[in-house]
């Protein structure tokens, strides 16, 4: 969802518009705003690109690494885009603002960066034909229209990375036909990944750099009120088991009752959406993160499939102190099943 399960919007001043504040403004009013609708089917390639016309969306890649120096790294890119009004225009006329995050995980280090842009000069967008992703040097790009192999870059001043990612299964749509909910009310978004990516590439960071190979994981999301009003928050769950089998839960906290929901992925990618509730996760230990409480291990379980998991993060200080504030990074897998995966936890401000 990510932010995973990336359903996000930005907490900054931008452009001279206030943007609603925190995660509990993903439930305001969406008046002017498309709904996402149960009817909708997804085309390809155009829901690549952009949905101006929808109020948040983004393309939210993580990836499970392993360096050539025997250590475990996760890398994440991430570009977000947010409607101050429907549709679209040129230069100062255009209401879509942009915004990217980039971060590198290992056990001991984390870390992350950001980049704001405006709609309608070109700094930042979406382009279909080819795929094309960027906001300013950083980029996500295809060699044809379809996101079967993707180039992967981003840079800082104190960390950079290019990566190349071959997909190896089909996309997956999440919820029915790619509408996935989000609440007992009926929130919803659409939603689709590409879960099967091989990567290769290289990490420079401040040591060195570092030859990396490993998995990676492309979520998909648009919507305009994917939260309900008293949602607060999600820990969004994306599980890669050493079976090949693969697993996506979310669980969307209030103080009337959690909602979780998500998808079973065969090893052949087959999506079986789950219902919601049949996904579940519990905290069990929780780490001081800059002052703050967050749950670094957990307990997930889907009886159904006879999954029931521990979850550890590899690094428990993996924050991501952007514009809007939140903990993603990777996690390994033990118990019934084994594996690697990402987390990412919202709301816990």
């Amino acid at each position: 969802m990510s932010v995973k399960s990336a359903l996000v919007t930005m907490a900054v001043f931008w452009a001279g518009a206030a943007l609603p504040q925190s995660y509990a403004g993903l439930g305001s009013s969406a008046e002017g705003f498309a709904i996402p609708q149960q009817s909708t089917r997804l085309n390809f390639p155009a829901d690549h690109g952009p949905h101006p016309d929808f109020r948040i969306e983004w393309w939210y890649l993580t990836a499970n690494l392993e360096g050539s120096d025997g250590a475990s790294y996760g890398i994440q890119w991430t570009l977000f885009r947010s409607a101050l009004a429907p549709g679209e225009a040129g230069g100062w006329q255009s209401p879509q603002v942009w915004m990217a995050h980039a971060a590198v995980t290992s056990q001991d280090q984390h870390f992350f960066a950001e980049r704001l842009a405006r709609g309608g000069f070109g700094q930042a967008g979406v382009e279909t034909a080819p795929f094309d992703a960027w906001v300013d040097d950083w980029q996500m790009r295809s060699v044809d229209e379809t996101l079967e192999q993707i180039s992967l870059s981003a840079n800082d001043l104190t960390f950079s990375y290019a990566l190349n990612l071959t997909a190896d299964g089909p996309l997956v749509l999440h919820g029915r036909h790619g509408y996935s909910v989000k609440s007992a009310s009926g929130q919803a978004s659409h939603y689709y990944s590409q879960p099967h990516y091989q990567v290769s590439g290289t990490l420079s960071l401040p040591d060195g750099p570092v030859e990396v190979t490993g998995h990676g994981w492309l979520d998909r999301e648009w919507s305009s009120q994917p939260l309900a009003e008293d949602q607060s928050g999600w820990d969004w769950f994306s599980l890669r088991f050493d079976s090949g089998e693969k697993l996506m839960g979310f669980l969307l906290r209030s103080k009337t009752g959690d909602f979780t929901s998500g998808t079973w992925i065969t090893a052949e990618g087959k999506a079986e959406p789950l219902r919601p509730g049949a996904f579940q996760a519990e905290a069990l230990a929780v780490s001081d993160v800059q002052g703050r409480n967050i749950p670094t291990r957990w307990h997930a379980s889907l009886p159904e499939k006879g999954v029931s998991v521990e979850i550890q993060s590899l690094n428990p200080q993996s924050w991501m102190g952007t514009s809007f504030s939140y903990w993603e990074g990777p996690v390994s897998v033990s118990g019934s099943h084994s594996g690697k995966g990402y987390l990412e936890m919202t709301g816990y401000e």
